[in-house]
């Protein structure tokens, strides 16, 4: 089981000393949230990746249908050469307008057929770019020409940056495209249900099925012998290894290789000084 951190307050400043913190308290990743109108993560990551030496840096996460393929292409690229190979990328769709109208302050969403047609697209995109190769592209919604000049610097990580996707359990057209990628970053809606930013429901036996299905479709697609992280967000106190232990460990039975410490419910004004103390108490193990 490896540990990351999300912080979720906006302040750039207060991001990088915390991600310095994070390295030095024992985690092994550390993410901001973005938005639309919000504190831009990448230039935040890309301070934080010259201020840190060990620690995985990342979003969690990137509405990737609200942005152009070539510029996040770039902005990842950068921070991942900053870093020298530690970016994660966590892509998703994006809430959708009727779930949260902040999001949708500029433009009206265009469904959640189209955004996932876009996504599909950017992901594709994304892998070109990445490795710096002149190529031609002709989707529903994005095209490009082969590019003659002036190409940029490749990714460190090859053949892409580490790529974690949003699944929804059990719908298969979505779990596909997690298994494509390098990690599954969980969302539930059961059958007859809509797809809600709330996983309620989202239970360690209910993620051992949906990692169990995870596993057989890469080895169908002939990926089981690639690396694939498994994701879960949740939140501990800090104070009591024991009692955290006894919350991360029935994810780690269920197979989940990723523990993502949060906590959206402190409010904005106290989000640095609660960031600050759980950061430094280290993670939950459960070694």
């Amino acid at each position: 089981m490896r540990y990351g951190c999300i912080f979720t307050g906006d302040d750039p400043v207060v991001a990088v000393e915390l991600a310095e913190l994070a390295e030095r308290s024992g985690w092994d990743a550390f993410f901001v949230w973005e938005g639309i109108w919000a504190t831009d993560p990448w230039s935040v990551l890309a301070a934080a990746a010259v201020r840190t030496r060990r620690i995985r840096l990342g979003t969690m996460l990137t509405p990737v249908p609200r942005r152009r393929p070539w510029e996040l292409a770039g902005q990842t690229m950068t921070v991942d050469r900053l870093s020298g190979g530690r970016v994660i990328l966590s892509a998703g769709l994006g809430v959708p307008q009727s779930a949260e109208e902040r999001f949708w302050l500029f433009d009206d969403d265009p469904g959640r057929r189209v955004r996932a047609e876009q996504l599909d697209e950017s992901l594709d995109l994304l892998g070109r770019m990445w490795r710096s190769e002149s190529f031609a592209f002709e989707g529903r919604h994005y095209r490009a020409k082969p590019a003659t000049s002036m190409l940029p610097p490749a990714a460190v990580q090859q053949p892409r940056i580490t790529t974690w996707v949003v699944g929804v359990w059990p719908r298969p057209q979505s779990m596909r495209r997690a298994a494509r990628a390098d990690g599954w970053i969980p969302n539930y809606a059961p059958p007859g249900a809509d797809v809600t930013p709330e996983a309620s429901g989202y239970t360690p036996e209910v993620a051992a099925e949906g990692i169990a299905w995870i596993r057989a479709e890469r080895e169908r697609l002939g990926l089981a012998d690639q690396p694939f992280d498994i994701t879960q967000e949740g939140t501990t106190g800090g104070a009591d290894a024991a009692a955290d232990a006894a919350v991360v460990r029935p994810w780690a039975d269920a197979g989940v290789t990723w523990w993502l410490e949060a906590d959206w419910s402190v409010p904005a004004e106290g989000a640095e000084a609660h960031a600050r103390a759980r950061i430094a108490a280290g993670p939950p193990r459960i070694e």
